[in-house]
């Protein structure tokens, strides 16, 4: 059995995780760390990571970007593996993440569902042909009225798996409303959709002449992240120190 630290514990995406793990005989959560949450479930809640005396062989951790040099410099200190799901980090801290990972074991993916990854496969074999053939590539992404950053961390995996499978060279372009001028063959449009409470939409579009190929994902509940985040868990308990992602999970 593994055992989950579950970092951001009382948020959306914590709740779901937790009753998920409840359901599965292979993981348990141990304790669960949420500045704003109290108990609630089977496992004690901590305000802080400090607090934790529970021993877990993973953390998995849907919080925010500001707590997450907390949670790598503990993970470090700890060695305890770490899932990170949450998004908008910052170079620096993806930096910091970078260099925790020669000490410690951690996942990092900005999509968890298996979907999203499988996509992420064939857009590495997909672009490179559609590209070659003249299409131009654009990402829409669509999310819940409170998502705070835009664009997705998804939109940007989904990007950057198309750009290094044409060689690199694209520019990633975010609003195109201060210019007048043609497309430029060498970028990827990328807008973002915020309302109501879309779980998250992604459409890749390849836009040729007379013809357009579109490859998309629709996500209609939370449970498809929580489930990849506990397959990730399942993954990464007892591993060495390296930085892994989704696709080392599904293989």
């Amino acid at each position: 059995m593994v055992t989950i630290i579950l970092h951001g514990a009382c948020g959306r995406m914590g709740r779901v995780i937790a009753q998920m793990a409840a359901d599965d005989a292979d993981t348990k959560i141990v304790a669960g760390v949420d500045a704003f949450g109290d108990k609630y479930s089977d496992f004690p809640i901590y305000r802080s990571l400090e607090e934790v005396y529970e021993k877990g062989d993973v953390i998995i951790d849907f919080s925010n970007a500001k707590a997450a040099d907390c949670l790598i410099d503990y993970s470090v200190k700890t060695k305890t593996p770490v899932v990170l799901c949450t998004t908008g980090l910052s170079d620096e801290q993806t930096d910091h993440l970078k260099k925790a990972s020669e000490d410690v074991a951690v996942l990092r993916s900005s999509n968890m569902s298996l979907g999203v990854n499988v996509l992420l496969k064939v857009l590495r074999e997909a672009a490179p042909t559609l590209t070659a053939a003249g299409f131009d590539m654009e990402i829409i992404e669509k999310h819940h009225n409170q998502k705070l950053d835009a664009p997705s961390g998804t939109a940007i995996a989904l990007a950057d798996a198309c750009n290094e499978a044409v060689g690199g060279g694209y520019e990633y372009v975010y609003d195109r409303s201060e210019r007048r001028e043609k497309r430029p063959v060498k970028e990827i449009g990328i807008a973002s959709v915020r309302g109501g409470t879309i779980v998250g939409d992604h459409d890749v579009i390849f836009a040729g002449t007379d013809e357009t190929v579109t490859f998309s994902h629709r996500a209609y509940s939370r449970a498809i992240f929580a489930k990849g985040a506990l397959s990730a868990a399942k993954f990464l308990a007892g591993k060495p120190a390296g930085l892994y992602d989704m696709q080392d999970v599904i293989g």
